[in-house]
């Protein structure tokens, strides 16, 4: 076995550790060091080296044997020292309750009379003890967010000093300054909080006063989502460390963007005077509104008030929405309203009478229309027209009457537009009645016709003729065809003309001119008392009437023919000559022609004296005035006497050349022409010579009237 080692020294400096310090000795593979106690036997080998077992002992150390172990054996027990661990260091255990202060406590230590705490900050040489017999301290005047190193050392009451441990603490950090807090925009609103960074943080917690909350740990930002349009918060910031939570910051207030307005409307009190109206939202500064216009054209209005005028024109749509802004900004988003004005009214409408009683109305389309009313005043406002086409005719009314049409365009959205002006046209006149047809003259005829329109109508009447056309035109009520040849036949009508345009006709009545008058009319005496009157043919003339008038008496003929064998005339009187051209259909003409003077009388109580000296003498008697020359006239056997009598003389002498012949004696008066009048009837008498007893006899005579 081997040698006995020797034990050099043994000394504890720490309270679950004793250091034995022996000799070696030769030949000893490996040494067992035996340490007994009142709790535990702790053995211990090493090869080569002391051995320091490590056993908690609750008292004094029995003697420790030492033995030598050899490969043979143990060597002998050689001798025992008794020793005492140092007392056991504190537990300490430490918190930063703030960012200024470390509170140390620890469990009281058995055999413990005094404990030493030495505290040094992280990366300093400075170092502070403080002794006290209590079991906790307080570290005051620390900086924040700073690591510090606290030793705890524990005397015993022979004043040795056991075990220390040491533990290290930081402090709770600062309260970390709020410098912006910003609105962000993104698919959510966000709130983007900065801060500065304080000392020790580990990391940092921002919290809304309404509960939400952002953290960073390495950055000295955060971004609080999603956030709601139109709060009013604040923030506080709060820094962490293993030490815990430093105070809250300031509160920082700040505003979300504000709420867009949940009502928007437009007004439109006038036509063309619009105004956007939106209700108050709160948290707002001012308001930006947006008006644009279905053709592109935007206006913008920036205003604090809640409403926004603008110049709406007829027919467009207007997309409208309103943005508010306070310091944090416009609200994200807006709802946007329509609104669509009033169809515009046409201006271009043109109204074209094309008959008599029928209108049409013609226009551009306008914008914003779908759909065109067409409606008259004077009939009740009765939709004539409901068309999406730009036209409309308005048939069936009456004539010669103005009306007062309106085009009114209409839409879905906004129905019709009331406010259109009517355009006022009149229908043709109406159409006149003949009534009448009187002949004033040979050539002139009046027409009288009803006039059934407005006064200062203009009416035409028109005579049509197979080869001619006749008219005459008048305000009034009637007026006359004048030149109107004879014997021809016209169909009348009448047509009424105003500053719109013709009439229809009114029904035609058939005008026969009178027959024509005889171009000449012929009176020749054919006895004393009787005429043979011949006239020329009369166009349109079927039969004649003629009147020989004076007044003495008249003598009349009515016959077919172009001549008339007339009695009753009176001698030596004045005739006028009428005569009536009478047509097949009862149509009469007066015709006047110059008078007529009938022959002066032929002589009565004719005889034929024996005068002296061989002188025959005619004497007779005259009927009426006796203005006239006589002619006397004696016709023999051998020798033919002719004399003349002066007006007033009622005899006549000749001469007798040879006595004894027979005499047709015609004494005739003469006609202030000239000419002898040839009907007067001869007288044949015998004349004997003188010395015969017989003297003149009246051998015949003619014939009496």
């Amino acid at each position: 076995a081997p040698e006995v080692p020797a034990i050099e020294q043994a000394y504890s400096k720490h309270s679950d550790s004793i250091t034995v310090e022996f000799t070696e000795v030769s030949g000893a593979t490996s040494y067992v060091l035996r340490a007994e106690s009142d709790i535990a036997i702790l053995q211990r080998a090493k090869r080569g080296h002391p051995v320091n077992p490590v056993v908690t002992l609750a008292c004094c150390l029995t003697p420790l044997a030492i033995h030598k172990t050899m490969r043979t054996g143990f060597s002998l027990y050689l001798r025992e020292d008794r020793m005492y661990t140092v007392v056991q260091a504190p537990m300490l255990t430490t918190t930063s309750p703030n960012d200024r202060t470390i509170f140390v406590n620890w469990t009281s230590v058995e055999h413990a009379v005094l404990y030493t705490l030495c505290i040094i900050r992280e990366g300093s040489s400075l170092r502070h003890k403080v002794n006290t017999s209590n079991t906790e301290l307080t570290f005051d005047g620390l900086e924040a967010g700073t690591t510090y190193c606290i030793k705890g050392t524990v005397w015993d009451s022979e004043g040795r000093p056991g075990d220390d441990l040491t533990v290290c603490q930081i402090t709770r950090p600062l309260s970390p300054n709020v410098i912006h807090i910003q609105m962000t925009q993104g698919r959510s609103l966000e709130v983007a909080v900065y801060w500065l960074s304080v000392q020790g943080a580990e990391n940092y917690i921002a919290v809304t006063s309404n509960g939400q909350n952002c953290s960073s740990e390495s950055q000295t930002y955060c971004f609080i989502t999603p956030v709601e349009c139109g709060q009013n918060h604040s923030i506080t910031v709060i820094a962490y460390n293993s030490a815990g939570p430093s105070n809250p910051s300031q509160p920082a207030e700040y505003i979300t963007y504000p709420c867009p307005p949940e009502n928007i409307w437009v007004e439109e009190p006038t036509a063309g005077n619009c105004s956007v109206v939106w209700e108050q939202v709160p948290l707002v500064d001012y308001y930006i509104a947006f008006i644009k216009r279905d053709d592109g054209m935007e206006k913008s209005c920036n205003t604090t008030e809640t409403t926004c005028q603008f110049f709406c024109m007829c027919g467009y749509t207007y997309l409208t929405t309103v943005f508010p802004y306070n310091l944090a900004g416009s609200s994200p988003y807006s709802h946007v309203r329509n609104y669509t004005t009033i169809p515009c009214c046409p201006d271009d409408v043109t109204i074209n009478l094309v008959s008599t009683e029928t209108l049409e109305i013609m226009w551009s389309p306008v914008k914003g229309a779908e759909l065109y009313e067409t409606t008259a005043e004077q009939t009740n406002d009765v939709i004539h027209c409901n068309d999406t086409a730009p036209v409309c005719a308005l048939s069936d009314l009456t004539c010669n009457t103005a009306y007062s049409v309106t085009v009114t365009p209409c839409s879905d959205l906004r129905g019709c537009n009331r406010t259109c002006t009517s355009h006022t046209h009149e229908t043709a006149p109406c159409a006149p009645e003949i009534l009448n047809l009187t002949q004033t003259n040979s050539s002139t005829y009046r027409v009288f016709f009803s006039s059934p329109n407005a006064p200062n109508t203009n009416y035409t009447v028109t005579a049509t003729g197979h080869y001619d056309k006749h008219t005459c035109q008048t305000t009034n009520s009637s007026c006359e065809l004048t030149q109107l040849p004879c014997g021809s036949t016209y169909d009348v009508m009448a047509v009424a003309t105003t500053k719109v345009g013709r009439g229809l006709p009114g029904f035609s009545k058939t005008l026969e001119t009178g027959p024509c008058c005889p171009s000449s009319v012929n009176v020749s005496q054919v006895t004393q008392a009787m005429t043979n009157v011949t006239w020329s043919s009369g166009t349109g003339a079927r039969s004649y009437i003629t009147t020989l008038t004076s007044s003495r008496g008249h003598a009349k003929c009515h016959t077919l023919d172009t001549h008339c064998l007339m009695g009753c005339i009176t001698c030596g009187t004045n005739y006028s000559v009428n005569l009536e051209a009478i047509s097949s259909t009862g149509h009469t003409s007066e015709c006047r022609y110059r008078g007529f003077s009938s022959s002066p009388c032929c002589p009565t109580n004719l005889k034929l004296y024996r005068m002296d000296n061989n002188t025959l003498r005619v004497q007779w008697r005259s009927i009426g005035p006796q203005t006239h020359n006589h002619t006397v006239d004696l016709y023999g056997t051998g020798t033919n006497y002719t004399c003349i009598a002066a007006a007033g003389i009622r005899y006549c002498d000749i001469q007798e050349e040879i006595c004894g012949e027979v005499y047709r004696v015609v004494a005739a008066p003469v006609g202030q022409n000239g000419v002898k009048v040839n009907f007067c009837q001869p007288r044949t008498y015998s004349v004997l010579c003188p010395g015969s007893n017989a003297g003149v006899e009246v051998i015949s005579r003619g014939r009496r009237s």
